[in-house]
């Protein structure tokens, strides 16, 4: 019978045969698929000869090892001491831009002393040109432990660019990059390091990211079907670069026009609401929508109940008041939350879904922003016209005024960029499907820049095209969470561990039903409450008795 061996140090190594060595892997994983650990006598040596050994061309690196029971930055619990890691530093392809800047595709790749098989691709966000922390979670929610810390080897990149600025976009490669071609280099360039690390391929590989990673995520899905075993999107991006930026356009261009005016005239977009005009509104959806899932208990889980708010049972009868809005107010009000639309009539993005999670400074934060004066803060503004007039646009428009956005015709600017970076289009993912990959979407129910319509509306499409939702359930699920803002804040159970559930599904053939949230003891309106997050078209209903802060006390129900 053949053995298997554990590459553990030398003086420890033992030889058992297959028939003991696989029933302890088995239990040590908790059944399902086994999963090696590797693990070399000397992790110090072997991070710093990475750099000569890898075989990766015209790529430059740099290595730096971390002896275990080193504090992670930021950290302060007992769980956040990490353990003895080597950490590659990458720059592939390093060229001068046609704008006379330098690029190249960056990347940071964290190996574990004890890799336990796995590799974690984490997404970026914004404009990207940054490189996340390896040893923190996904961007989705903070509740996966480090995988880094589980064993998992960690990679990010900054996606061919450094600095947070979209002004990349002059330069054509640059743009390519930041649509795919980073993401392709990095993962390979990854797996390659990892075999001359460990000298084996990871046993499963996983993606997970959220907004810009959520698209990034759905992109692998369609153009490097092969690469993940699992991958986890969250509010995923896939028509930023039309649909969501006309949308952040026109909700700014609708709120600017009633905002309240400086001694000069020039509005002040933050004060077109005040908080409490938000709390208004947030406290009369739920009124309307929140019995609908079985208990008024300040969220509203049965989504499909709020579809038919209406914002102007707030309209003052009179003059404004604290308690009722303005006409004005409930017209911009109504035409943001319907969504952008043409000159004819013609939707041009999905409208976004009533959820009291808009009360939330999450959801200032993008829209109104909290700028005193009339020079705006709100991210609609500082982010999405960034890449709006320096990436969206082809060619680049850096002198356009975004409340000059002309819904006829600018649109037609952005659709060739959108061919190569947007990823709504492919609503079959026929070849991610027969590979057998895992999909997972997570939306925000008050994400402002990414409606959960648009997932939905992606899912329900995905699901025609694969014989029906009970058929694409197998390979694909969406979970929405109400409450949360864009990717986690929010009055929300917003704490959840996606990643083990990503790997219970893939490894272990555990499809979720449910992803057991929370949120946190500092949360400012449900502090430690639980709930199911219950996969679409479900939702967390109430059993009928039992604590309200206790996700025992619902069950996922379709209706």
């Amino acid at each position: 019978m053949p053995s298997l061996s554990l590459d553990i140090p030398i003086a420890q190594r033992v030889e058992l045969p297959a028939a003991v060595l696989l029933p302890l892997l088995l239990s040590a994983c908790g059944g399902g698929n086994a999963v090696l650990v590797t693990e070399s006598a000397n992790p110090a040596a072997a991070c710093a000869a990475l750099s000569t050994n890898a075989q990766l061309s015209n790529t430059n690196l740099s290595t730096s090892y971390v002896p275990p029971g080193t504090r992670r930055p930021g950290g302060a619990a007992t769980g956040d001491f990490l353990p003895g890691h080597c950490v590659v530093t990458g720059a592939i392809n390093p060229r001068v831009g046609v704008d006379g800047k330098n690029y190249a595709i960056g990347f940071q790749l964290s190996l574990p002393d004890r890799w336990n098989g796995r590799f974690l691709f984490i997404g970026g966000g914004g404009n990207d040109g940054i490189l996340r922390d390896t040893s923190l979670s996904s961007s989705i929610s903070g509740g996966t432990p480090s995988p880094l810390g589980q064993g998992f080897a960690v990679v990010s990149t900054d996606a061919g660019h450094t600095g947070t600025s979209a002004s990349f976009g002059a330069d054509p490669q640059a743009r390519t990059d930041h649509a795919y071609n980073s993401y392709d280099k990095t993962a390979v360039a990854s797996k390659s390091l990892i075999s001359t690390r460990y000298g084996r391929k990871p046993d499963y590989s996983y993606f997970s990211g959220c907004s810009g990673g959520g698209r990034q995520g759905m992109m692998f899905s369609q153009r490097f079907p092969d690469y993940f075993d699992g991958i986890t999107a969250g509010a995923p991006a896939m028509r930023v670069s039309s649909g969501a930026t006309v949308a952040a356009m026109w909700n700014t261009i609708q709120f600017n026009a009633i905002a309240p005016q400086d001694a000069s005239g020039n509005r002040i977009l933050s004060k077109a609401f005040s908080n409490s005009d938000l709390k208004l509104v947030a406290t009369a959806v739920n009124a309307t929508c929140d019995a609908a899932d079985g208990v008024v208990d300040g969220l509203a889980q049965n989504v499909n109940a709020c579809k038919a708010f209406d914002p102007a049972v707030l309209q003052c009868t009179g003059g404004k008041t604290d308690s009722c809005l303005s006409s004005a107010q409930v017209g911009a009000l109504k035409s943001v939350f319907a969504g952008p639309r043409n000159s004819v009539g013609k939707a041009l993005y999905t409208g976004q879904p009533w959820d009291a999670g808009l009360a939330a400074p999450g959801w200032r934060s993008w829209t109104l922003g909290n700028s005193t004066t009339a020079t705006p803060d709100a991210r609609y503004i500082t982010l999405m016209v960034d890449a709006l007039v320096n990436e969206f646009f082809t060619p680049p428009d850096l002198s356009f005024n975004p409340l000059a956005f002309n819904f006829d015709t600018d649109p037609a600017r952005m659709a060739a960029y959108s061919a190569v970076y947007d990823t709504y289009a492919d609503d079959k993912l026929a070849a991610y499907k027969q590979r057998g990959g895992k999909l997972l979407f997570i939306h925000g129910m008050s994400d402002p820049i990414f409606s959960a319509f648009d997932t939905v509306d992606y899912y329900e499409r995905l699901a025609a095209n694969n014989g029906g939702m009970a058929a694409t359930q197998n390979f694909a699920r969406t979970f929405l969470v109400p409450g949360m803002n864009h990717c986690s804040g929010g009055p929300a159970t917003d704490n959840f561990d996606s990643i083990q559930t990503m790997v219970d599904w893939v490894e272990k053939g555990i499809a979720p039903q449910s992803i057991a949230a929370k949120a946190l003891p500092t949360n400012a309106d449900f502090p430690n409450r639980t709930r199911p997050l219950c996969p679409y078209p479900q939702f967390a209903k109430y059993k009928g008795s039992g604590s309200v802060e206790d996700a025992s006390s619902f069950v996922c129900s379709a209706s």
